[in-house]
């Protein structure tokens, strides 16, 4: 089953670490079939290069393995929790211990509207979630919070979290929100960043879905 799915996520594990975003076997990426609510997911503790389409879990909206012998990801919840409550928009859910994000995230600070670009991760800021720790129902539940009305957040003390209609725009998210948060931390460190005000934002937002062709 979800045999597209699980060759997606196979392809962007290997663009997790091509990209930066992340190192080693960190971080996670899911997908999500509303039609048979069965969520994709990739598994615990594998190198992302030696990921194979059969060791992709799938689970459904119970959190109960369907298919797959691997374990799936520690943070499966993470990412079960937003197909539960936004499963009608979200399809697509990326997590990443990105460096300039996990700065932040370390910093327990919010990204503010430093760059008009934040705009693609839904609103005027990536909000930080408070902190709990990884692989936690706790932790799934501060993520959700932290990420209301948004497609991005940080996870305190440990990375970035994005979503997403399709697993290539959680992707572009992730990877756009990354950039942003290193422009934000190395303008920091030249005096303080100039934050674009609301209506500054509103702009942004009001033209943002004719961006792109």
């Amino acid at each position: 089953m979800l045999e597209e799915e699980k060759k997606l996520l196979v392809e962007y594990g290997k663009k997790l670490i091509s990209t930066g975003l992340t190192a080693g076997t960190g971080g996670n990426l899911s997908l999500y079939d509303p039609k048979k609510q069965l969520m994709a997911i990739t598994p615990s503790g594998i190198d992302y290069f030696e990921m194979i389409e059969a060791d992709i879990v799938l689970l459904n909206l119970e959190g109960e393995v369907i298919e797959g012998n691997r374990k799936p990801s520690s943070e499966w919840q993470m990412h079960l929790i937003n197909y539960q409550m936004r499963g009608d928009e979200i399809r697509a859910v990326v997590h990443a211990h990105s460096t300039f994000s996990s700065i932040l995230a370390t910093c327990r600070r919010d990204l503010p509207a430093s760059n008009y670009m934040i705009a693609v991760a839904g609103g005027d800021d990536v909000r930080c979630s408070k902190y709990a720790t990884f692989g936690t129902e706790k932790l799934a539940e501060y993520a959700f919070e932290a990420m209301q009305d948004r497609y991005a957040c940080f996870l305190a003390n440990h990375g970035l979290l994005t979503c997403g209609p399709t697993l290539k725009e959680a992707f572009s998210v992730a990877t756009e929100i990354e950039r942003l948060a290193g422009l934000h931390v190395g303008a920091s460190l030249l005096g303080k960043p100039v934050i674009l005000d609301k209506a500054d934002m509103a702009r942004v937002h009001e033209q943002f879905p004719n961006y792109g062709q």
